[in-house]
């Protein structure tokens, strides 16, 4: 990088903010580690727990960009947590590279259990939920955590990307077929209600039809709760970029879609599901006639939405409330607050 562009002046890696600090002449103060300036909105906050990443899947630049994990030490983390709760942070989205890893460069073994624990107990903490976890040496002591405290959501978000063998093997994923089909076989047994998101990737180098309709016809069988697919990207100096793309654009495409459709499908019958249970929302918002929240079972932005008539009701962005679903779309809910301290009707507020 300095012999390609000279006219920098100094450069860093994604974890050296003392060394920043200084070189602009700031004071790096540690008592001040863990403030953060939120870019969501203050009831929910991304939580990322380490940086970087140490598994070599063929297409990831990540590791090229980030370098290995490097997990963030727990108390670091759990003070990070108060401080974000006494900001009225109320649900937390914990992220990595990898959060299955958590733990191993620190403490010599996989801790994400115990940290899930220690944040499960930090007051004013109502969500905690899981995002990124990878299938190959899937912990699952941390399932027995998510049974155990109310406070972590039954979500999970684990990205699989494909499920052929030879593509899993291509991608160097270090799992196959039928190892994949029994993780998410024993994630739902040892969880029953919880939620799985996962994407895939179609248009992989290699990639047959073959391929696809064997992906396809997994998907329709294991009927994900989320899922999201992209077409395949190739990046300089990841180790695909040694295979040749020959998969054209437009048939990526077509195949990424035909995966949406089947996924439509399905997320039209689970929702239809839901119609007459009630559930806990997190309101987000306030958008043109409705209020917009989520259940435990959805992150914001890339999952479903409660929708509540705001002309009717009102609860304030950042609150939690009952609702009582009673419609449903492809990848929305319907439904009216049932209880909530704060709720009240308009004809109520103007009477009183």
């Amino acid at each position: 990088l300095e012999a390609e562009m000279p006219n920098v002046d100094a450069f860093f890696g994604t974890n050296n903010l003392q060394e920043i600090l200084q070189n602009i002449g700031a004071d790096y103060k540690y008592e001040l580690l863990g403030e953060r300036f939120l870019t969501t909105p203050s009831h929910f906050a991304y939580f990322k727990i380490a940086e970087g990443c140490n598994r070599p899947c063929s297409f990831c630049a990540i590791p090229l960009m980030r370098g290995k994990h490097v997990s963030t030490p727990m108390d670091q983390l759990v003070s990070q947590a108060k401080k974000l709760a006494a900001n009225g942070t109320k649900e937390l989205i914990m992220i990595a590279q990898d959060l299955t890893y958590y733990g191993l460069d620190l403490y010599g073994k996989r801790n994400l259990d115990e940290l899930l624990r220690r944040i499960s107990d930090v007051e004013g903490i109502e969500w905690i939920r899981l995002q990124y976890a990878y299938p190959s040496g899937f912990p699952m002591e941390i399932l027995d955590v998510m049974n155990e405290r109310s406070n972590i959501c039954n979500y999970l978000d684990m990205p699989l990307q494909h499920i052929t063998d030879n593509m899993l093997r291509s991608m160097r994923r270090g799992i196959t077929k039928q190892k994949t089909i029994d993780v998410v076989n024993q994630i739902r047994d040892k969880v029953p209600e919880i939620a799985l998101r996962t994407t895939l990737i179609t248009g992989y180098p290699g990639e047959t039809q073959q391929d696809f309709e064997e992906m396809q016809q997994w998907v329709m069988n294991t009927k994900f709760d989320r899922l999201g697919c992209f077409t395949y990207s190739h990046e300089e100096k990841t180790h695909a970029y040694d295979l040749i793309d020959d998969v054209p654009e437009e048939v990526k495409q077509e195949r990424s879609e035909a995966i949406m459709e089947v996924q439509q499908l399905i997320s039209h019958e689970k929702n239809h599901q839901k119609i007459g249970q009630t559930f806990k929302v997190l309101i987000d918002k306030i958008e043109g006639d409705f209020l917009i929240g989520r259940t435990e079972f959805d992150s914001p932005e890339v999952d479903n939405e409660v929708l509540i008539d705001a002309k009717e009701q009102y609860a304030t962005p950042g609150s939690f409330v009952q609702v009582k679903i009673d419609s449903a779309e492809d990848f929305d809910l319907y439904g009216k607050i049932i209880q909530h301290d704060l709720v009240s009707s308009f004809a109520e507020a103007s009477y009183l």
